[in-house]
């Protein structure tokens, strides 16, 4: 009876790390490119297991509602290693992003760096993207 436990269980384990290195998979952004986005702050999310800034990006064309980004950064702990702090972004910060856009066109990036009054925030410390 051992034997068919211990392969279930080792089975299980298997399949929960195989999910959580797919739940991290940094495949969804195009790491050939890099966009930058200049906008307002609607809300910087201190969370596990990222960190995320929503972001209202202004259109170029007159009587057009901006457009909100989202902006997926590293974990809390990541960013603390790296100056970040809650309160480093606040609604209504005007800001500079600059991001590895998704690859299927949406409104959403992972994070290169952040600059807030002419200043780069910490570093980004964005999981690295493979190709």
């Amino acid at each position: 009876m051992k034997k068919p436990l211990s392969a279930v269980l080792a089975t299980c384990t298997l399949l929960a790390a195989a999910s959580a290195g797919a739940h991290h998979s940094p495949a969804m952004f195009d790491a050939s490119k890099e966009i930058t986005l200049t906008g307002t702050v609607k809300e910087f999310q201190w969370t596990s297991p990222h960190c995320w800034i929503q972001l209202r990006v202004a259109s170029d064309r007159p009587g057009v509602a901006p457009v909100e980004w989202g902006i997926e950064m590293d974990n809390p702990l990541g960013l603390s290693r790296n100056g970040w702090k809650p309160g480093s972004l606040k609604p209504g910060d005007q800001v500079v992003v600059v991001a590895h856009p998704l690859r299927d066109g949406t409104n959403g990036a992972q994070v290169v760096s952040v600059n807030k009054d002419g200043k780069l925030i910490g570093k980004a410390a964005a999981a690295p993207v493979s190709q």
